[in-house]
């Protein structure tokens, strides 16, 4: 069976971070493993508290899975700070895994979940050990701003910009492949951006290129906010597992996608 690693934050609503990425890795019959690195009081309407947990500590939970584990793909979500974006970087540092980095900045209700000291830490540390980052425009945005270059492999993801169209642009290893999929209109879309970073890391350590990998991460995550069961009063969770039987039934129209 498959191992996959998530390193994230924790949703006490299970919507995002790493509730959702474990629900993910389940529905496509990979093995979830997970370090926790923050433990937020959170629901479907916001952060109500967030804490970050000691570098030591999430280095401990590192070294617990990596010494035990076959992990075949890793992916992070958010870190916090600093130090924590530190020592996520040095366990990994050398052991040549997959690596999807989702540079979680805010949550969906707006609340901040990696503070302005922990952006250079990424930039100058994490980043360079990506197989793939998968910023929306907004953290596009900021991570240009502090000299994010364009040669990363990244999946820049686009569904903050208007219009009735979602499009996604990936662009790593020469591949240049563009996603769409019509906008669904709801407010049920809590945790999209940790689910389809979830999803390619789960394709990943299944033995998916990575061109391949992300197409069906995307026809995933179209389905998986379909699936939303309209829990709560604000951004709704999304139906990780009744998108996983769709897309294993093969019910799930595949996106439309364009190379150049």
């Amino acid at each position: 069976m498959p191992v996959a690693l998530t390193i994230a934050g924790s949703d006490s609503g299970g919507g995002a971070g790493i509730q959702a990425d474990l629900k993910t890795f389940e529905a496509h019959g990979v093995y979830g493993t997970s370090v926790l690195t923050l433990i937020t009081a959170q629901n479907t309407r916001g952060v109500q508290a967030a804490h970050p947990l000691p570098p030591e500590l999430v280095a401990a939970q590192l070294r617990s899975v990596l010494d035990d584990f076959p992990v075949a793909a890793v992916k992070t979500g958010a870190l916090g700070n600093a130090g924590l974006v530190r020592a996520v970087a040095d366990a990994l540092r050398g052991r040549h895994l997959p690596l999807v980095v989702d540079p979680v900045m805010l949550a969906k209700s707006g609340d901040a979940l990696l503070d302005a000291s922990a952006l250079r830490a990424l930039l100058d540390e994490l980043l360079p050990l990506a197989t793939l980052v998968t910023p929306n425009v907004p953290e596009w945005t900021a991570l240009r701003a502090a000299g994010a270059v364009d040669t990363l492999p990244l999946l820049l993801k686009g569904g903050h910009a208007p219009g009735e169209t979602v499009t996604d642009e990936l662009r790593a290893g020469g591949h240049h492949l563009t996603l769409r999929a019509p906008r669904q209109h709801t407010r049920h879309t809590h945790g999209t951006g940790c689910t389809l970073s979830a999803a390619i890391t789960a394709n990943l350590a299944r033995g998916l290129a990575l061109p391949d990998a992300v197409q069906a991460a995307h026809r995933y995550l179209q389905a998986a906010i379909r699936a939303a069961p309209g829990l709560g009063g604000g951004h709704g969770p999304l139906g990780h597992h009744a998108a996983g039987r769709e897309v294993r039934a093969g019910a799930v129209t595949p996106s439309a996608a364009s190379s150049g």
